[in-house]
């Protein structure tokens, strides 16, 4: 609307979204790139149902109508605007408080509903607006709206109301309007616009429309003049830090505490030995530009947070660009050295940067999380705190989903192109597809629908117009807003759908643009079931301190390796696993160079190849110029990192620390090649001037170019690799406790429970079925070797029932099973439950699953079922059945793996299993069969298809080509167990992958031995 608006010659356009400031932040900013005013308001609904278009004069009018936004939103309720003069009110269109009484044709309702709003905005202060869209009623209401204007002396305003930008939106302005109404086209009748001219028309079609009424044009223009605010005047500030009785310090006082908790962490940091002077130097530096900047405060309620945290117990670590800072460091915000790393400080805080630092906080997911959330909500109030927004759009399925069922086709078609595998685009990328060898969408979708669908054009004009549109507001997973007074007043505050939270109308993106700070409270599965692990081993006698654990530990680098990563950090997906064997980690350096290098920078802008080629030995190392050695030495001259480009600029191109966060932000823009163009001119200059050579400046340019929309910084895969290799560390020396926090804390990273389970049994841990005489509400260690499956592990148990029974037996154990029944009182759902999961068959009396099943049910039909025993009257389930419960009940098991069942019932054809790849040639023709646990089908990839199959040995890792997967699509996304024909390939670090050629689904299979797999994420 904006770009339309700015194309048409607007100088200005208002976005009036329903009940908020939705759109307002994404149109100033947009109309700031266009050269246009984007004026802010909102629509009211009134209590009579009429909506009514407010717009905010002054800055004053935006935070009375912000407020007033917020009561509604947090209360329900909200009291009358003030009539100060700050609001403009527009009457609206047919939905507003003066038109719906006209269409009546009750003028004296009209004429209340006009002098309400007269009373409460003032009479200068309400626009009349008259719309002319070509209905047959236009005139009569035109006429009754130009009397209620002449009769209270109020200005008429020429006005389209526009929906939609362009003729061409009204389809999808449609299937909007239906989709709020939960209908389709087809029966959506009235919801719709009677025709298409409600779009955004050119300022001459306007004059022309209304020229006969020249002055409701003029008085759009005088409107415009009046109207003063725009979002570059929200007046946020940030919070002063308080003194110990809740007094805001002053600059000076924070800069001073600021320093004083420094320097006593730098002591800390560093004892018994005395701080470096490299570091203090670096410190008096960082402190300096902070002080400079009036960032102190900023420091230091981040310090506070980690110091709640830590002073619960709770395990927590800053990261991104913040562990680039000496200062974050001593802190105790981040855990890694930047000084002895040689990280760069300009990544994270530069002079010219004209946003606030950023700092992001990992925490364990879950309950510990939420205890830092709400420390903050009581520490700056309900109106003082609330989450950033994350504005969901439109993404492939969900796009398909709702246009197909807008125009009324059946669910099924949505289930098919879900389970394709597919990730359709909209238009622009005729030419990416073509090179990738990848049919359009149009093309795709006519496996689906047939050519000659009357509606399958619309469909395809409708999937690819949604695509990237916003479909709903979200919350961020961890981003917190506080002000320093009111936040009311600087956006309006709702409540999110988790109790105790508000969460403000912008996401995060938004609010960085506006200058609004914001803390990152992150949530990691990995730290929630590392935290677990660690209590586990202090309960039975083995403290651990994650900080004090050795980074050389060979029987670590032995694990990454060998890919034995199952479960682990960052380095447990296939393309990590794949890495591993080449790079051979022996140290920590290695470990975050193994966590940036499968990343989208490396492999679009082809450095991992060359980095793994040069540290083989393969290919000489080249540092590109001589001024780049010391900057490239350690990733053997291919750029990896952020900080890398950074220095480069600095050392090669003499950039200052500011210009080197221009090039910084520039590489981060996807908005602009301009401003990515204009930087590296300076560059080329800037290295001409030192007598860097054309070759060498081409090379450093082409680098840059390739990695600039997907840098990663070296800071951040330092601090990933810090918790990469404690979970490493904590599967080679805690197994137990390391599985057990993995399991207590799902769903989480790439693998399902069932290959959590079949890994951990592979290294020689055997887990224990639950059990309702043995097991806890969750997944316990019982000795080092052994592990109990929680009674959670049961889906639709519920946390109280199974509190109920580990509190029960605890105060006595169970004597039989109407003993437990009457003690623990589970619904019948859930005795069935748990009879089926086997978690009765310990209990006395209860001889097998089946008996038990028949037991839970003679309380509930006694007077059906003969009272003999089960055992006469219900064999007991053999394996294969006893497997299926499992899955059914847990959706994992303990037993074996159903790939060894498939093999004992079905000796022939003699498949090879997972584990004797490695035993096999180069281009041996092979089949192998298994449980699908991951289809991976990345940008990157070209169109090509990754597997993980699954057996009792291990994971085979299958490679499909994209023809081969074009040809095999509904087989390889809709099957559980699949049947592969290929040969072998024998890469890098002698690992064997199946080129497959064929695909079938595996014979005989039984698909209720199937667990979850992770599909195309």
């Amino acid at each position: 609307m904006i770009h339309r608006a700015a194309s048409l010659g607007y100088p200005a356009i208002a976005i009036t979204d329903h009940g908020g400031f939705y759109g307002s932040a994404r149109a100033h900013a947009a109309a700031r790139e266009c050269g246009i005013r984007a004026l802010v308001g909102t629509t009211l609904t009134l209590p009579d149902g009429s909506h009514l278009p407010v717009l905010c004069a002054t800055c004053r009018g935006y935070q009375i109508l912000s407020r007033h936004l917020t009561d509604f939103h947090l209360h329900g309720t909200a009291g009358d605007l003030v009539r100060t003069g700050d609001l403009i009110a527009l009457t609206g269109d047919r939905e507003g408080p003066l038109l719906r009484h006209l269409i009546r044709d009750d003028r004296p309702q009209a004429l209340a509903a006009a002098e309400a709003l007269v009373a409460t905005y003032g009479p200068s202060n309400v626009y009349v607006e008259i719309h002319r869209h070509g209905l047959r009623d236009d005139a009569k209401l035109n006429r009754g709206l130009i009397d209620l204007a002449t009769h209270l002396r109020l200005p008429l305003l020429a006005s389209n109301a526009p929906h939609h930008a362009t003729p061409r939106d009204r389809l999808l302005a449609d299937a909007f309007t239906c989709l709020r109404h939960h209908t389709s086209l087809d029966a959506a009748g009235l919801l719709l616009e009677p025709n298409g001219e409600r779009h955004l028309k050119p300022p001459a079609a306007m004059v022309d429309l209304f020229r006969d009424l020249p002055v409701a044009i003029d008085n759009g223009r005088r409107l415009l003049d009046r109207i003063g605010f725009g979002l570059e005047n929200l007046g946020y500030r940030f919070p002063d830090f308080p003194d110990p009785r809740g007094n805001p310090l002053s600059l000076a006082e924070q800069q001073n505490q600021l320093r004083r908790f420094t320097f006593e962490g730098a002591t800390r940091r560093y004892a018994p030995r005395l701080v470096p002077s490299k570091v203090k130097s670096q410190l008096e530096h960082e402190l300096a530009l902070i002080g400079r900047l009036g960032f102190a405060g900023y420091f230091l309620i981040v310090r506070e947070i980690i110091e709640f945290a830590r002073g619960r117990g709770i395990l927590c670590q800053g990261r991104g660009s913040a562990a680039n800072s000496a200062v974050c460091f001593c802190l105790g915000i981040t855990a890694f050295d930047p000084v002895a790393s040689g990280l760069l400080f300009e990544r994270f805080l530069s002079e010219n940067r004209n946003s606030w630092p950023d700092i992001d906080i990992d925490f364990p997911s879950g309950d510990h999380r939420e205890e830092v959330i709400q420390h903050v909500f009581r520490k700056y109030g309900e109106r003082g705190a609330a989450m950033t927004a994350n504005v969901i759009t439109y993404r492939p399925k969900s796009a398909f989903r709702e246009m197909s069922k807008v125009l009324g086709f059946p669910p099924s078609i949505a289930d098919r192109f879900s389970q394709s595998g597919g990730e359709f685009r909209g238009e622009g990328e005729a030419e990416i597809r073509k090179e990738k060898g990848e049919v359009s969408f149009a093309e795709s979708i006519e496996r689906l629908i047939p050519p000659s669908h009357p509606r399958l054009k619309p469909l395809v004009h409708l999937y690819q117009a949604v695509l990237g549109m916003p479909r709903h507001l979200g919350q961020h997973s961890g981003g917190m807003i506080v002000c320093d007074r009111g936040l009311d007043l600087v956006v309006p505050l709702e409540r999110a759908t988790m109790p105790g939270r508000n969460v403000v109308q912008w996401d995060k993106d938004d609010c960085e643009d506006l200058g609004i700070v914001k803390i990152d409270l992150l949530g990691l599965g990995m730290l929630a079931a590392m935290e677990d692990a660690i209590a586990i081993c202090s309960r039975r006698g083995k403290a651990i301190d994650l900080a004090k654990i050795p980074h050389d530990d060979t029987a670590v680098y032995d694990l990454m390796c060998r890919a034995d990563t199952v479960g682990t950090f960052q380095v447990e997906s296939r393309a990590q696993m794949a890495t591993l064997p080449i790079l051979k980690p022996r140290c920590f350096y290695d470990v975050a160079v193994e966590v940036a290098i499968i990343r989208p920078g490396p492999i679009v802008g082809e450095m991992r190849h060359p980095y793994l080629n040069r540290r083989q030995g393969h290919e000489p190392v080249d540092h590109i110029h001589p001024l780049c050695k010391p900057i490239l030495e350690r990733t053997l001259g291919v750029i990896l990192f952020q900080e890398q480009i950074l220095r480069i600029s600095m050392e090669v191109a003499g950039f200052s620390g500011a210009e080197a966060d221009e090039l910084r932000r520039a590489m981060g823009s996807k908005r602009s090649q301009e401003k990515m163009g204009r930087v590296v001119d300076k560059l080329r200059s800037g290295m001409a001037a030192r007598g860097v050579d054309q070759t060498a400046q081409e090379k450093i340019i082409q680098s840059i170019g390739a990695f600039a929309l997907y840098g990663f910084p070296e800071s951040h895969a330092i601090s990933f690799a810090l918790i990469a290799y404690a979970s490493c560390w904590l599967k080679v020396h805690h197994a137990a406790e390391f599985y057990t926090g993995l399991l207590n804390n799902q769903p989480m990273g790439f693998y399902s429970v069932n290959s959590l389970i079949q890994d951990g049994k592979r290294r020689g841990l055997r887990f224990l079925p639950v059990s309702v005489a043995h097991s806890d509400e969750s997944t316990a260690v019982v000795t080092d070797r052994e592990i109990r499956l929680g009674l959670l592990r049961i889906k639709g148990l519920t946390r109280y029932t199974a509190s109920r029974i580990a509190a029960e037996r605890a105060h006595r154990p169970f004597a039989s099973l109407p003993d437990f029944l009457e003690r623990c009182q589970p619904n019948q759902k859930e005795r069935r439950l748990l009879a089926k999961a086997g978690a009765l068959n310990d209990l006395p009396s209860v001889t097998h699953r089946r008996d038990g099943m028949w037991q839970v049910e003679l309380p509930l039909y006694r007077d059906l079922l003969p009272s003999t025993s089960s055992a006469d009257v219900l064999p007991a389930m053999l394996l294969p059945e006893r497997l299926a419960a499992d899955y059914a009940t847990q959706g994992a098991s303990a037993g074996p793996h159903p790939m060894r069942i498939w093999r004992e019932r079905h000796p022939e054809p003699r498949l090879p299993r997972a584990i004797d790849l490695v035993n096999l040639p180069h281009g041996f023709p092979i089949q192998i069969a298994g449980m699908v646990i991951c289809r991976q089908r990345p940008g990157t990839a070209k169109g090509h298809c990754f597997i993980s199959l699954e057996d009792e040995t291990g994971i085979a890792n299958l490679f499909v080509p994209k023809k081969t997967f074009n040809a095999h699509r509904l087989v390889i996304t809709a099957e559980s167990f699949l049947l592969a024909s290929g040969r072998i390939q024998i890469g890098e670090g002698d690992q064997a992958t199946v080129y497959v050629t064929s695909i079938e689904p595996l014979p005989h299979r039984e698909t209720s031995h199937a667990t979850g797999s992770h599909d195309f994420h």
